[in-house]
């Protein structure tokens, strides 16, 4: 038995570094597509603050939309794993599509995956898998990380529920068709009474407000919405009332492994740049990577990123095993953010005057990175979290 447990034990452990040839066939053709499609667009897609709709078509053509998604409605019907390779190899090019394809993989077709009635998974998740852009929209105003502070309201009338209120800071909010709203059905139960609702574009009501002007992945849309009596068929609520904040920790948490990819794919980009450059600029009669001082500095972003692709591999293996992964989650996003700032920062520096300008690459590394510490629970509550969950043995 003990031999079968250690067995076990380093199965598991080989099987984050080492891909299947199925996983392996599945990043080679995400990597070839972002090589091909999404690396020519992407300075002009930072400068405009849009993402090319050529390249969001490109993502249903490839599957990359509805990763996770069942066959039977229309998905690839693969792993949470995959989605984490995916994003990964798309955010190495560009940060952008990175968490495009991210919130709809781990947060929206997961959150229906897990808690929709059948009639709302065949109506919702063979649209998500063909060609609908789904949207998570939890944040508002007055709650960031106090997510269950919300004030958004959802007043029932009949068959439908009112809600009025705002939204802030939802990603791909432009070119949604489904939003997963959160609000309050039942105010005096405090976050009891959250509540999830499956919300159409295009409902009287309905608007997408202001879209924020932001440091980096601009590319991505992120905007406020705006719901004034806007009126939501009771079939439409997601799980049942009252249990949105069920729907909300448990898709946040998957949602964290999916941002550390995120920030391990930027970092890898970064860190591919900073290796090619120093072998290219000469000083002093040799190119800069022949210094032990700059050898170094890449020495040590290596294992920095080294040491963050394992963690975000560890929790989405332990995710798809079935094993408990919240802890493993936030120490993956804590991680990858903090190794990401650190790479994409020396990157700049390595370049010298060049990585600050905007005729290279790789202040757009720099600037996509600061995120990775904000969005999705900030670096603050992940160690909250940790520490929660470390004390509690």
């Amino acid at each position: 038995m003990a031999n079968e447990v250690q067995k076990e034990k380093v199965t598991a452990a080989a099987s984050l570094t080492i891909l299947s040839e199925e996983e392996t066939m599945f990043r080679e053709s995400v990597r070839q597509f972002a090589e091909e499609r999404i690396r020519p667009l992407v300075s002009k897609m930072d400068h405009d603050a849009v993402l090319d709709a050529s390249l969001i078509q490109g993502c249903f053509d490839l599957s990359l939309m509805g990763i996770n998604i069942p066959e039977a409605y229309g998905g690839a019907g693969s792993s949470f794993f995959m989605a984490v390779l995916a994003v990964e190899e798309l955010s190495r090019i560009d940060p952008s599509l990175g968490v495009f394809v991210d919130v709809q993989n781990t947060l929206v077709n997961n959150a229906i995956i897990r808690w929709a009635r059948e009639d709302q998974k065949r109506r919702y998740l063979t649209q998500l898998s063909a060609c609908m852009v789904g949207a998570y929209a939890l944040s508002e105003p007055s709650s960031g990380s106090d997510a269950f502070g919300l004030q958004c309201e959802a007043r029932a009338d009949g068959n439908y529920y009112v809600l009025n209120g705002r939204k802030l800071w939802i990603t791909n909010a432009n070119e949604a068709g489904l939003f997963i709203v959160f609000a309050n059905a039942n105010p005096g139960a405090g976050y009891k009474g959250i509540t999830a609702f499956l919300v159409e574009k295009g409902l009287h009501g309905f608007t997408i407000g202001k879209k924020e002007d932001k440091l980096g992945i601009r590319a991505s849309s992120t905007c406020e919405l705006i719901l004034e009596d806007c009126r939501i068929p009771k079939e439409n609520v997601l799980g049942a009332v009252g249990q949105g904040y069920k729907v909300a920790i448990e898709t946040l948490n998957e949602g964290r492994i999916g941002i550390g990819a995120q920030m391990v794919g930027l970092a890898q980009g970064a860190l591919e740049y900073a290796i090619k450059y120093t072998k290219e600029r000469r000083q002093f009669g040799k190119s800069i990577s022949e210094f032990q001082g700059v050898q170094f500095q890449l020495a040590e972003m290596a294992v920095e990123l080294e040491a963050a692709r394992l963690m975000v591999y560890n929790a989405a293996r332990l995710k798809d095993a079935g094993h408990s992964y919240v802890k493993e989650a936030a120490m993956a996003k804590i991680f990858s953010s903090d190794a990401a700032e650190m790479i994409t920062s020396r990157t700049v520096e390595l370049y010298g005057g060049y990585g600050y300008t905007r005729d290279y690459p790789v202040e757009k590394f720099y600037r996509d990175a600061k995120i990775g510490k904000i969005y999705e629970g900030t670096s603050n509550m992940q160690l909250q979290t940790i520490a929660k969950l470390i004390l509690a043995r």
